[in-house]
């Protein structure tokens, strides 16, 4: 079945009603979008011509259904004027709002607009209060000396967006939910040193961990520390979590609820009446607007002044020098520990076990088990000329997967584009053109590679450049392009998210997502590995298993000695650069676009763009 008729029956069983649509890219990759999504990608004219359109879709996309008024009360900005409502353009729509159930990074942002961890890292590496009162010490008392536990302090008065009150016995509720193997939590790395987590009072909670723990502060921080609200989501704590209403429309304690949420669509929220800082004059209405694609979301904020904020724009660099030129905004570029990479996944994605799981352990991949393989992939991979023509200035070429903060970068790797090297390692390795049709083979084996991402011009351009290469040495490349809600979606039963990998190659970002990477190196071990048993939530999507890292992780989980610790991370990412297990390509910034007319902005990689939306005020 094609990736087209995958995608189509994928949304039919959602019940989302749409003609088939076909379209075409430059480069003659198919594509399948639903109705509610297509609509916004016409107007977009970066890759897409149109092939073949029901003519029925095309009326539907020009001349709509008079709206009620009660549909015109729900369309985005129909109820508040301009200085009233703030604009935010994510072209990868948010699918869920519960961050601890999410694999995407923009469901994280969404969900940030409402939900608040205990604190957060500023871009200079500083720790924020947000619910609590205060940060832990050893000077306060509240940092044990033995490292072996925590307290924190939570503000007086706190309450949900409901009304109810927030208490310690909501951040115990947290850990017992992300916790509970049959909720399926996608964050449960930022909380494995954790033993228990107990209520002192109503206002103070107490996180003990299981030995010595130099991270005392991943859990219950950044993105990944959104509390929950224990009152609303206690009877969707097991297997039904993904069932919880609050899923979709959450409550939380920031300083905006949500009020309507289309998944793949719209986010709308308005003024918290009950947020603890009533000195904030915040706008009355917040619409997270999704879909469409990373140009015009900056066209949006840069050229034309519709939007007040555009996030990730993933942009070829001319072209957003170019509409910042327009004048109605500027481009904000900050580096931190995310990169663009390649994952070569060692499972078969073309076998499946007797219950239907594909990418499975039960089957080693047939070349890429080889390292001499992935080496020569490695070599095959032009990172200078993806970083110049594609990311310029918000783009540096790397050869490391843990790239931030500096001080973990490692010096002891470099990359090299030689094709000449690749083709001797495939040729060591056994894998020659026997039949001489072009493409490499081995025991009746031909080597061929499906090579996914998510739906993006620069992505695909990235994605040509290195198929290029390949097929020059004799490597027969296919191109899977994904919708990126479906791609980032964290929904177990999608077949085509980046955690089930059920493909030979696929390109994204990710890394670390706080100063300290612990939780994003723990990502490379054994248990890590999303399987169909713990609904692939984890985050090892290559499958990698090598006890070797999986020491030096453990040292690491235990060494107070703040430089013995960097250099165990520091060994960690050479062990994977050696086994050639991931091909970094650029460590990527944030990039964002930024409304003249917006002031407080202030970003930074340690978490969401939303993270200080409290603060965003209209010039």
């Amino acid at each position: 079945m094609s990736v087209l008729s995958k995608l189509i029956q994928y949304y039919a069983k959602r019940g989302q009603k749409f003609e088939k649509v076909y379209l075409k890219s430059e480069r003659q990759q198919d594509f399948a979008y639903p109705k509610s999504r297509l609509c916004n990608l016409l107007t977009n004219h970066q890759i897409f011509t149109l092939s073949l359109i029901i003519v029925s879709f095309l009326t539907a996309c020009s001349s709509p259904k008079p709206e009620s008024s009660a549909t015109k009360e729900s369309t985005p900005g129909a109820s508040s004027s301009n200085n009233d409502t703030l604009r935010l353009l994510y072209w990868q729509a948010p699918t869920i709002l519960n961050p601890h159930l999410s694999q995407g990074i923009k469901d994280f942002h969404a969900s940030r607009v409402t939900y608040e961890p205990l604190a957060s890292y500023d871009k200079e590496g500083k720790l924020i209060p947000f619910l609590a009162a205060q940060i832990p010490t050893l000077e306060n008392g509240r940092l044990a000396k033995d490292g072996k536990s925590v307290i924190w302090k939570l503000k007086q008065g706190i309450k949900w967006s409901d009304g109810q009150p927030l208490t310690a016995q909501d951040v115990v509720f947290t850990y017992k939910f992300l916790s509970n193997p049959a909720v399926g939590a996608t964050t449960t790395a930022y909380y494995e040193a954790v033993k228990n987590v107990e209520a002192i009072d109503d206002q103070t909670v107490k996180i003990i961990f299981k030995d010595v723990n130099p991270a005392w502060s991943l859990p219950f921080i950044g993105q990944s520390g959104a509390i929950l609200p224990r009152h609303i989501f206690e009877k969707y704590s097991g297997s039904n979590a993904r069932e919880a209403p609050a899923n979709l429309l959450p409550v939380g304690s920031g300083p905006y609820r949500v009020v309507q949420f289309k998944p793949g669509d719209i986010v709308i929220y308005e003024a918290n009446p009950l947020f603890r800082e009533t000195n904030q004059p915040l706008f009355k209405r917040v619409e997270l607007k999704g879909g469409g694609d990373a140009t015009s979301a900056a066209r949006s904020v840069l050229q034309t002044g519709d939007s007040d904020f555009a996030w990730n724009l993933l942009v070829e660099a001319p072209i957003l020098k170019q509409l910042e030129a327009g004048g109605k905004g500027k481009v904000d570029i900050i580096f931190g520990g995310l990169a663009e990479r390649i994952f070569l996944n060692q499972t078969d994605p073309n076998k499946a076990t007797k219950d239907g799981e594909r990418s499975s352990l039960q089957f080693p991949h047939p070349f890429f088990s080889d390292k001499r393989v992935r080496q020569a992939f490695n070599f095959a991979v032009d990172r200078d000329t993806i970083t110049r023509q594609l990311y310029g200035l918000t783009g540096r070429a790397t050869s490391n997967t843990l790239v931030g903060p500096d001080i973990y970068n490692s010096p002891n790797t470099k990359y090299e584009f030689n094709l000449k090297k690749a083709s001797a390692l495939l040729d060591e390795a056994g894998w020659k053109d026997t039949n001489n049709n072009g493409i490499r083979d081995k025991n009746g084996i031909e080597m061929k590679v499906v090579f996914q991402t998510g739906v993006n011009p620069l992505r695909q351009k990235t994605q040509e450049i290195i198929k290029q290469a390949l097929t020059s040495i004799g490597v027969n490349v296919e191109l899977k392009s994904i919708d990126p809600s479906i791609y980032f979606s964290g929904d177990p039963s999608n077949p085509d998210t980046a955690s089930r990998f059920q493909a030979d190659m696929q390109m994204l970002t990710n890394g670390n997502e706080n100063t300290d990477p612990g939780a994003y190196m723990k990502g490379w071990t054994c248990a890590e590995i999303p399987q169909k048993k713990n609904n692939w939530s984890r985050g090892n999507s290559s499958r990698y298993c090598n006890p070797e890292y999986d020491k030096l992780w453990q040292q690491s989980s235990t060494e107070l000695n703040p430089k013995k610790r960097q250099q165990l991370f520091i060994q960690m990412n050479d062990l994977l650069i050696k086994d050639a297990i991931v091909i970094p390509l650029v460590i990527k910034a944030r990039v964002s676009g930024i409304s003249n007319r917006l002031t407080g902005v202030d970003l930074t990689p340690w978490d969401a763009d939303t993270w200080n939306i409290k603060d965003w005020r209209r010039k």
